[in-house]
Order: structure tokens, then C-alpha cells, then sequence
């Protein structure tokens, strides 16, 4: 009696008021949930517009009042997420999980960290990782659309990334690249591949550097064209085998063969 007893696993602890209040605000579907998750994108928006402008604003008093206060947005957030979460462990997995983490610590010490600032933008691809913001395209009837949308915001991340490097790094230094502007020139220049050879980055790091923008860009751009000229399919999780992408008019899954029920609002 006792082994039997030992065997039996033992029930989840149950949720505290606070944890199943945030869950159904990030994960639910009622109009308060959709409501407060519009909010949230609509404050991640604007935090990434600050991230994209901080190379303008300098590190004066607003700046850092500016900062520590979206540090305080983004702590809060992480938090909220981290509680809200089925699994924390399988959370705290997650590799956008790491990024806003990262993000966080530069913004608690923005004067420390100054060379790795131009990290923060990846907060938009964070974004992008998140069921909140595909919901209302799906519900809209632009599902479609999802993996362009993707490929789209993968590659501005990109764009701004390897832009905040290139000022990071070489403003003042090479030939052409004075100011924010002119990075962001060189970088799209150099990912499209059009190599104008007005402005080019000095030295090994910076021929590297001019490599890896061109790889990744192309590659980049490639899968964006894929998204947007491929044939469309539905995203349907099949009962049998868990195939996500299906014809819009599949009768069966063509990994298994499973009868499939697709229904039209998918569409």
C-alpha cells in the first residue's frame, strides 16, 4: 500500500490569485485580456522607437531619466511574464527570455555598458516572438501574413543592429561614417549588396565586419522573398503528427495522412 502510494505523482501547487490574474491578462482572449495586451505592444513600440533614437539623445539627464524609468517598464514586464508563465522553467529557457534579461542589465547601467547599447533594438525581435502580437492578425484574417510580417521584422532588426555596430564602432573612424545617419547608409549598402565604395569600414575588423552584413542580409532578404511569393498555406496543428502548415483546401496531413477538419476562418 505504501509503494503504491509512492508512486503516485504528486499535484501542482496551486496558482496564487496574483499568477492566474496575470496569466489570463497575457494569454487570454476576453476583450479586458486583448485590451491589455494591446497596451503592452503599444508600450513595447514605444520603447523600441526610444532604443532606435538613442543615438540622437546623447547621455544627458534626460537620457537617463528616460532610461531608467523603461528599465523599470521592461523589469516590470519581465516579472509579470516570468509569473504569468505555465512552466517558469521552460520560460526562463526561451532565448528571447535572455535577450530582454540582457536588455534589462544595459539599461540599468547605461553608462557602463555604452558599446553594447545598440543590443537593445533585438527587443524588437523579442517582440516578434510573442503570441500577443499575432493574435489580432489571426483573429483579423491575416494569418497569412504571419511569416512575411516575421521575415520582415527579422530583417529592420538586423538592419538597426548591425547599424548600431557600425556607429558603435567605427563612427569618427572611417571614412564617411560621422553620425547615425551615415551608418545606417553603409549598412543598407552593404546587406542589398550595391557597394557603392563611398563609405568603407577600416582595417580587417572592418572588412569582416562588411562580410558578415552582406551574409546574413542576403540570407535575410532570401527568406523574406520565400514568405512572400511561396505558395500561401494555414496554420493547423494536425491531431496525428503536429504539422503546423497545410494547404488551404488539405483533406489529409501529407506527413501522415491524417483526416483533417481545417475550418475556414483560418483563411
Amino acid at each position: 500500500m505504501a509503494s503504491h502510494l509512492e508512486s503516485v505523482p504528486a499535484l501542482p501547487a496551486p496558482r496564487s490569485p496574483l499568477r492566474r490574474r496575470l496569466n489570463r491578462l497575457y494569454h487570454g482572449e476576453t476583450p479586458a485580456a486583448l485590451r491589455f495586451q494591446c497596451a503592452v505592444v503599444a508600450v513595447d513600440l514605444a520603447i523600441i522607437g526610444f532604443f532606435l533614437a538613442t543615438p540622437l539623445l546623447g547621455d544627458g539627464p534626460v537620457f537617463l531619466w528616460l532610461d531608467y524609468s523603461i528599465a523599470l517598464l521592461v523589469g516590470l514586464d519581465l516579472a509579470a511574464r516570468a509569473l504569468a508563465a505555465d512552466d517558469l522553467r521552460r520560460w526562463l529557457k526561451r532565448p528571447d527570455v535572455w535577450v530582454d534579461g540582457f536588455i534589462f542589465v544595459t539599461l540599468l547601467a547605461p553608462l557602463w555598458i555604452v558599446n553594447l547599447g545598440f543590443l537593445r533594438v533585438l527587443r524588437l525581435w523579442t517582440l516578434s516572438r510573442s503570441p500577443v502580437v499575432w493574435r489580432p492578425m489571426r483573429r483579423a484574417g491575416y494569418a497569412h501574413w504571419e511569416d512575411a510580417t516575421r521575415a520582415v521584422v527579422n530583417l529592420t532588426t538586423f538592419l538597426f543592429v548591425t547599424t548600431g555596430f557600425v556607429y558603435t564602432f567605427f563612427a569618427n573612424r572611417a571614412d564617411g561614417i560621422e553620425g547615425y545617419v551615415d551608418a545606417l547608409y553603409f549598412t543598407v549598402a552593404t546587406v542589398t549588396t550595391t557597394g557603392f565604395g563611398d563609405v568603407t569600414l577600416p582595417g580587417p575588423w572592418g572588412r569582416l565586419t562588411s562580410v558578415v552584413a552582406m551574409i546574413v542580409g542576403i540570407s535575410l532578404f532570401v527568406r523574406l522573398a520565400q514568405a512572400i511569393f511561396r505558395p500561401r498555406k494555414v496554420t493547423f496543428s494536425c491531431p496525428q503528427c503536429a504539422l503546423m502548415r497545410h494547404e488551404p483546401d488539405a483533406v489529409h496531413c501529407k506527413a501522415c495522412g491524417h483526416q483533417l477538419k481545417i475550418p475556414d476562418g483560418d483563411d
